[in-house]
């Protein structure tokens, strides 16, 4: 009686296993816990997307991805090993300096494009009226909170021109600022583009002009880096073959994103145009970039002095 396929197929992969082969997607990869600094920014959905398209199992991992409401949590994750890798800003890498069991191993994105100040409808309307405006940032030391400084020393007043309000998530941040108890806040470039289309904000500064920066960096602990190097090789591979993905898939790309970070595929859409040229290609670091980075951490109060960069990152484990 001739095999009807199911039972050729079980037979076909007995004879595979036995002659020492695989099943092609049975069983797990290695696991790796990603964490992302916040949960719906557009800056993080590589992540998404590499695990939807099957990029980071093709690279022999099974990620465990879990949000986080800010940088110094996920930071505080990683050095109780709760974390293995981490996707955050690059003044996170001043955490190494303090002591952090961790390393930079990827420059995730350059210019700080995904970021804005967004003012009432009525609100300010030049930077110039930003002077002793009190605008709203995630913490106090963080990157919002530098780039809020860096735009009242641009302005000529000073780091402390503009009254800088640190009022944790954003949500919260919003709600002040259509009360009136804050002039702004800074906030990712989604978020604003929904906030100008529903009335209730206007983007007030760009961060366009601010070119040598590292926004965002892949950092692993140095647990990981330790004990399972190729993990490490096998995610920053799956994460640059899912940037590349991402620049030949527009729709795609859009789609999920949408599902993501909730909004629609309008606002997507246009912050799909403004952000995929922040993305690196290969990871490398910048020594410019670097550099603004140092000057970062000591106008922040975060390190009293510039660190040496060279050794808070490698780039040993980029694809060749």
């Amino acid at each position: 009686m001739p095999m009807n396929a199911p039972l050729r197929c079980f037979i076909a992969a007995m004879l595979l296993l036995a002659a020492g082969g695989s099943i092609p997607g049975a069983g797990a990869g290695e696991t790796l816990r990603v964490g992302k600094a916040v949960p719906e920014a557009f800056s993080f959905v590589p992540l998404d997307i590499g695990m939807r398209k099957g990029l980071f199992a093709n690279n022999g991992l099974d990620i465990e991805s879990i949000a986080f409401t800010g940088d110094a949590r996920m930071q505080q994750a990683m050095a109780s090993d709760s974390l293995d890798v981490a996707l955050g800003s690059g003044p996170a890498m001043a955490f190494i300096v303090k002591g952090a069991p961790i390393k930079a191993i990827a420059a995730m994105a350059g210019p700080p494009l995904l970021l804005a100040i967004v003012v009432r409808p009525d609100g300010p309307k030049t930077a110039a009226e930003l002077r002793a405006k009190k605008i709203s940032v995630s913490t106090a030391g963080s990157l919002t909170y530098w780039l809020v400084s860096e735009t009242s020393r641009r302005q000529g007043w000073g780091p402390k021109g503009i009254e800088i309000a640190p009022m944790g998530a954003l949500p919260g941040q919003i709600a002040a600022m259509k009360r009136g108890d804050i002039d702004g806040a800074i906030m990712d470039i989604g978020n604003a583009f929904e906030l100008e289309k529903r009335g209730e904000g206007r983007i007030l500064v760009r961060f366009t002009d601010i070119k040598d920066f590292h926004i965002h960096v892949i950092f692993a602990t140095d647990a990981l880096i330790a004990a399972r190097p190729q993990a490490v090789r096998g995610f920053l591979k799956g994460w640059f073959e899912t940037i590349a993905f991402m620049r030949k898939n527009k729709p795609e790309t859009v789609a999920i994103a949408s599902e993501v970070t909730h909004k629609d595929a309008e606002i997507n859409s246009r912050v799909y145009d403004e952000l995929m040229p922040m993305f690196s290609d290969d990871g490398r670091f910048n020594a410019s970039a670097l550099a603004t980075l140092a000057k970062s951490y000591v106008e922040l109060q975060l390190l009293p002095q510039e660190p040496a960069m060279t050794t808070l990152y490698t780039e040993a484990f980029l694809p060749k």
